[in-house]
């Protein structure tokens, strides 16, 4: 077994081998379910883990991400409690292990995140040294770090290099929040940001609708344009024959509003189409925002969906795992509206966003330069 290969490692590096009944340890905690199944186990277990010290840190690391978020509560605890006895009693750790763990990237995201988390505590400056590595990091919490230093210092200087450095920081950021802070930096320097390339939003669309959402049966109604994307036919609707029609959104963060075409409805389906042109085949993700109830298709084949209203919404709240073709393709997403009539029910739109699984903007074949 890897964890038993691993402890003669460590053998090597004069730190204490790993026994089969660590190995057992982390595998109970490792398991835990989700409900918390296994949990009166796990206490054992976890005891058996911290007892070993910091010699266990690179097996403990190995277990994270491999199964569910409990269980990596359990191990990112355990990993914690290890970290802060070997300061309090002056124990080595295992830093140069840890870091090397944390730098390679087909760990799971998680056991990488503890890993960062896990060097930063024992040794913050060699941590605080390996930040400015993690700006093209895949994963967006440890990337965020990065792009704040680099924020920082562009923040502290003027002119020609603060336009630079606030633009080295707009190449490499993810969230929302700083990129509204890059781009408002920018913006004040007389620098365009063009948001919606930055983020891959999709803003042009065919539309179709009001279909029927009475008694909120809409959501699993197949409507025509769920069997058939015909753009020049015409359909019954709620209130009368409806057909295809070219919309766009302007919104810089690519929220598409149904109200704008079809007015203020209420107990109403609509749906928006569009083709995108992927430059090469890849792994993708649609990244959408919605507060309404919706569905989403990939060249015909349905992807997920969420029956529920009104709960909010926010960028990349919702992260579908597809596979692009080259070429064209279509996109179609279903997009209900209740019955509600509160002020703050009357929205009826999306954002949609095409990226990789870093979030970095896939953006069309054909999109023109910057």
């Amino acid at each position: 077994m890897k964890l038993r290969l691993l402890s003669v490692v460590l053998a090597g590096f004069g730190l204490v081998p790993l026994h089969g009944a660590l190995d057992q340890s982390l595998q109970v905690l490792a398991a835990v379910g989700r409900e918390g199944q296994g949990n009166e186990a796990a206490g054992a277990a976890w005891k058996e883990v911290v007892t070993s010290g910091p010699a266990c840190l690179p097996a403990l690391l190995a277990a994270t991400g491999k199964g569910s978020p409990v269980a990596d509560n359990w191990l990112r605890v355990a990993g914690e409690t290890i970290v802060g006895n070997a300061r309090q009693q002056g124990q080595a750790v295992p830093v140069a292990e840890m870091e090397a763990f944390l730098k390679d990237t087909a760990r799971a995201p998680a056991a990488r995140r503890l890993a960062f988390d896990l060097l930063k505590e024992a040794d913050p400056a060699r941590a605080e040294a390996v930040v400015p590595s993690l700006a093209h990091d895949p994963v967006q919490e440890l990337r965020r770090g990065a792009v704040q230093q680099l924020i920082d210092a562009a923040q502290s200087i003027q002119g020609d290099p603060a336009r630079a450095a606030f633009l080295k920081a707009l190449d490499v950021v993810r969230d929302e929040d700083q990129t509204r802070l890059i781009a408002g930096a920018l913006r004040n320097l007389g620098v365009p940001v063009d948001l919606p390339r930055h983020f891959g939003f999709l803003r042009e669309w065919q539309i179709i609708g009001p279909f029927d959402n009475a008694g909120r049966q809409g959501f699993e109604t197949v409507f025509p344009p769920e069997k058939e994307i015909q753009l020049a036919a015409t359909y019954p609707g709620k209130d009368g024959p409806v057909k295809w029609q070219p919309a766009a959104s302007q919104d810089e963060y690519g929220k598409f509003d149904f109200n704008k075409p079809l007015g203020m409805l209420k107990e109403v389906t609509a749906y928006a189409v569009t083709t995108f042109d992927a430059p090469e085949e890849c792994e993708a993700e649609l990244r959408l925002g919605c507060k309404n109830a919706w569905k989403i298709w990939l060249n015909g084949q349905f992807l997920f969906g969420r029956d529920e209203y009104h709960r909010g919404q926010k960028l990349d709240q919702y992260k579908l795992k597809c596979r692009l073709h080259k070429g064209p393709n279509t996109i179609l997403v279903k997009c209900c509206q209740n019955e509600q009539k509160e002020l703050w029910t009357v929205e009826w739109e999306f954002q949609l966003r095409v990226c990789d699984g870093a979030g970095t903007a896939i953006l069309a074949a054909a999109t023109p330069a910057p």
